[in-house]
């Protein structure tokens, strides 16, 4: 860890709530808001999800599992992510939220208009939005926690 904790201290709650309450608590706010509030399905949010954590490295996201109605991806599903090109567990809307945060993740200006067809052939704008947001929170909180080393300390904070 590259941040000093108090002895006693929650290491999340004192980093994104105690030391930058202004920012700390906004961005908690925002990364929280992408799981009560997503409209996608729990497939294309998971492959987004898990491919980001795997570019990010974020070891706390990459043993995440997203939980909907007592339902989680299935065992073997983050697997299934880094192969999202070649397997045949996911359908079209769950290979195209791998590709895209993968994309979104490293090469976002090669974004072309042949990718963007596709997207908007199985994604409503609405739900690109969505998914845009979703991935950017993913990539910036989750390599924020890796950066300063707090990815092994990580829970998602309850409010």
């Amino acid at each position: 860890m590259h941040i000093d904790i108090p002895e006693g201290q929650d290491t999340i709650a004192y980093v994104w709530g105690e030391m930058v309450p202004g920012i700390g608590r906004a961005a908690s706010d925002f990364s929280l808001a992408v799981y009560a509030h997503t409209t996608l399905g729990l497939r294309e949010f998971e492959a987004a999800r898990l491919r980001v954590a795997q570019i990010n490295g974020c070891a706390f996201c990459l043993d995440w599992r997203t939980e909907r109605d007592g339902r989680k991806v299935e065992e073997g599903f983050a697997d299934a992510v880094t192969r999202w090109r070649t397997t045949d567990a996911f359908d079209d809307r769950t290979r195209l939220a791998a590709e895209y945060a993968e994309r979104y993740a490293l090469d976002h200006h090669g974004l072309d208009e042949e990718f963007w067809s596709r997207m908007t052939a199985h994604y409503s704008q609405a739900e690109i939005v969505e998914l845009s947001m979703s991935i950017g929170s993913w990539l910036a909180f989750g390599r924020l926690n890796h950066v300063l080393g707090l990815d092994t300390a990580c829970a998602l904070p309850q409010r």
